[in-house]
């Protein structure tokens, strides 16, 4: 049954929010992690880790695209999009160990061609899985407010995961690299996330369902589906947004990462913790011991504990929980400003934030935590929006086409999506070594240091400004969003294609 404007049950909405939380166990452990995952533990040069980051994730995006076509043409009695959350759910959580695993005596250049086909095939199970992932939100419900609340759901379980991922990853290496080495660390807690990943999988399967269904089936080829969507002005902008916002993420990962590893004082960051009881000469371990929660090192002699571990992995905390705090606020403030302002708003102040991050001393941790928090607040509202604005995109496509093909829509922008991650890891090397002379076997050296100060601040702030720039070159604002609910609702119910002066 055709039941578009079906009210979801908060099992429906938290089920379907499991798949997003399940995609962040690899997402985020790219974004925040990857990139020094390669130069650090792996052991590849910063010239040959970023031809790994980029070119399976350049694939990846090319392949989103074609997963649209097929997603958006395939029938099952479970749906379009569905199916592809199950049949990917165990090969996910096989490639997902495979690529954080470092095979032991192999030669550099076998170690190259494996970090690259592992990261290939993670990335082209990322698109089979995530891609129709995001376009089932679309069809569960044309309701835009319970659009709305579904993806407020999905990214309070997206920052749960990030919370954990961001919070436990680095400390669990550490403790499982006790008596072994730092890549039996990430295996071991790799396969952790992965098995965590196949049992979220299984649950959105199980608990959702698909009902909103175009008015006429989709007879088009891509190539008319594509041309109709670049004539689609509210998409262009929100690809060239999707590609430099996504950019920033993996950008920033890689900065911050290095940020608190070289640049902050090592004894700042444990008198920081000490404060918080998290050194072995206060505490005598217990679940946060065994979490690797716990400073072994004196104070004076900081450089080989794992002091920057633990204080970075309290930032990401400290960031994700805000964020899942204040996420609970895109509904209502969406009712009150639409999408489009709370979103200009949001990514403007991270900007300035963002900015402020360059004027901090390395001993300043108050102020890191304190910026943290601030980003984190202005940032919240707009993850949950932004999804819902693609959601908008493709009402656009069937407003002025009468087909809907919502596959195609979240592909496009999941090619830009997945191109900003590529762009954002690569061009942070890039950078790195271009201007300050970054080497991966002395990370500490003086203006490598520099580089992560100043692409910390100052390059992910310009970023942020640019993406404030493309929202506010959005026309779908709060007015125009309600108009194409209420048309599209009414040519549902009597089953008709656009008219002439509603196509243009």
């Amino acid at each position: 049954m055709n039941t578009p404007n079906q009210k979801l049950s908060f099992l429906e909405k938290a089920g379907y929010s499991g798949g997003d939380a399940a995609a962040n166990f690899v997402f985020m452990t790219m974004i925040l992690f990857q990139l020094n995952f390669y130069t650090d533990v792996f052991g590849l040069k910063a010239s040959h880790a970023a031809l790994i980051l980029l070119w399976p994730k350049l694939w990846d995006a090319l392949f989103d695209p074609i997963m649209g076509v097929i997603a958006d043409r395939t029938k099952t009695r479970w749906g379009r999009f569905r199916p592809w959350i199950l049949w990917t759910a165990i090969p996910w959580a096989v490639v997902m160990v495979l690529a954080y695993t470092t095979p032991k005596g192999w030669s550099y250049g076998a170690l190259i061609a494996y970090a690259a086909i592992t990261n290939l095939l993670l990335m082209t199970l990322y698109s089979m899985n995530n891609m129709p992932y995001s376009a089932l939100g679309g069809v569960m419900t044309a309701d835009l407010n319970e659009r709305t609340r579904l993806n407020s759901f999905r990214f309070i379980s997206v920052n749960i995961a990030q919370f954990i991922v961001g919070g436990l990853t680095l400390p669990l290496v550490a403790k499982f690299s006790v008596g072994h080495d730092r890549q039996h660390g990430w295996q071991v807690t790799m396969t952790i996330w992965a098995v965590l990943c196949l049992v979220l999988f299984l649950i959105t399967f199980f608990t959702t369902r698909e009902r909103v269904q175009p008015v006429v089936e989709t007879s088009s080829s891509p190539k008319q589906d594509f041309m109709d969507l670049l004539r689609n002005v509210p998409w262009r902008v929100m690809f060239v947004m999707t590609l430099i916002h996504f950019a920033i993420l993996s950008f920033r990962g890689g900065a911050l990462y290095n940020y608190y590893h070289q640049y902050v004082d090592k004894a700042a960051m444990y008198d920081f913790v000490a404060k918080l009881g998290l050194t072995a000469s206060q505490t005598s371990g217990g679940i946060l011991e065994t979490l690797g929660y716990i400073v072994h090192g004196d104070r004076s002699d900081l450089a080989n504990s794992n002091v920057a571990d633990v204080f970075n992995s309290i930032i990401n905390m400290i960031g994700t929980a805000t964020t899942i705090i204040v996420i609970l606020l895109s509904p209502p403030l969406s009712r009150k400003f639409g999408k489009k302002a709370v979103a200009v708003v949001g990514f403007g102040l991270a900007a300035l934030g963002t900015f402020a991050f360059y004027l901090l001393s390395p001993t300043n941790v108050a102020g890191m935590v304190a910026l943290t928090i601030l980003i984190a607040i202005f940032y919240a509202p707009t993850i949950p929006l932004v999804w819902a604005i693609f959601a908008d995109v493709a009402d656009y496509s069937e407003l002025q086409t009468g087909r809907r093909f919502t596959g195609m829509v979240f592909a496009t922008i999941g090619f830009a999506l997945k191109a900003g991650l590529a762009l954002g890891q690569a061009s942070f090397l890039w950078v790195m070594e271009g201007f300050f002379r970054y080497d991966t076997q002395f990370p500490g050296a003086p203006d490598a240091v520099s580089g992560y100060r100043f692409t910390s601040g100052i390059v992910v702030g310009a970023l942020f400004a640019i993406c404030t720039v493309l929202l506010v070159c959005y026309k779908l604002n709060k007015r125009a969003t309600l108009e194409m609910a209420a048309e599209l609702a009414e040519r549902r119910n009597r089953g008709s294609a656009p008219s002439s002066a509603a196509a243009q």
